[in-house]
This record gives structure tokens, sequence and C-alpha cells, in this order.
């Protein structure tokens, strides 16, 4: 695949070997790196070598990977140290708690009660008419 490598972007440097990292995998698109960081023991992060802001900007040929890298990697992660659960995060923009804006998958690693707190919280129900609504809207933009 096409590779666009920004000069100034930390995560491009990491990915493309410019910065040395941990790495548990690495095939010619990505690079999955232990977290400097880490929530958990194990929690990597799946580098695309190609630079985008965040899902929006990925090329769809890395979308269409991206799950299978994660789902290597992630089983290969929990297996390792016998977790419960695993969770596959990955925010766009600031106001999603995105941080560094080249595209990132955190593959965090889980016990139950573990205290770490990434939680969804539901809201209230929506009633069948809003949800109607709220699809046909979205789907003005497919």
């Amino acid at each position: 695949m096409n590779k666009n490598i920004d000069d100034n972007c930390i995560f491009c440097k990491l990915a493309n070997g410019i910065i040395p990292t941990v790495p548990i995998y690495e095939d010619d698109d990505f690079k999955v790196i232990l977290d400097t960081s880490p929530a958990a023991k194990g929690h990597a992060i799946i580098l695309p070598k190609t630079h985008a802001a965040n899902i929006f900007e990925l090329p769809d040929e890395y979308c269409e990977k991206i799950f299978k890298v994660a789902k290597k990697c992630g089983g290969a992660i929990k297996n390792a140290f016998n977790y419960d659960g695993l969770n596959v995060l990955q925010n766009n923009g600031e106001a999603a708690g995105q941080t560094v804006f080249h595209l990132h998958v955190h593959l965090i690693p889980r016990n139950t009660d573990d205290g770490i707190t990434i939680k969804y919280v539901p809201g209230n129900n929506m009633d069948q008419e809003l949800a109607t609504q709220t699809a046909e809207k979205i789907k003005e933009y497919m």
C-alpha cells in the first residue's frame, strides 16, 4: 500500500523505525508496539506506517486490514498473560480523547475488577420515532 509519512509526526517515526520501539508485530503496513505508559502489562498500540490523523483519513485498504492485526495481536496478548478480556480502543478527534493525531489503535488487556476505568455508560433509551429520524439523518451522509 502507498505510504504517506509526516516527518513531524512522532507516530510516523515510531511506525517506520526512525525512533526505536519494542515491537510485538510488524508487516509492510503496520507496526504494533508496547505502549510506553501502559494501562496494563502487554498494552500495545497498532500504528499504520502511513500517516492519517484519524479513521476518516485512513485509506480504506488499511481500514480493512487493521482489525485483522488487532485480532492477531490482541489474542496473543490476552493468551500470553491469561487476561479475562481486551479493549480495542481508537479515538478520533480531541473531543473523543485523541491526543496524538496519527491514527492508532490501543490493545488494552483486562482482568475483572482491574481498576482500569475505560467504561461505556449508557444514556437514556431512545424512543422509536427519534431512533428512526436519527438513522435517516445519518443515512443522508453515507
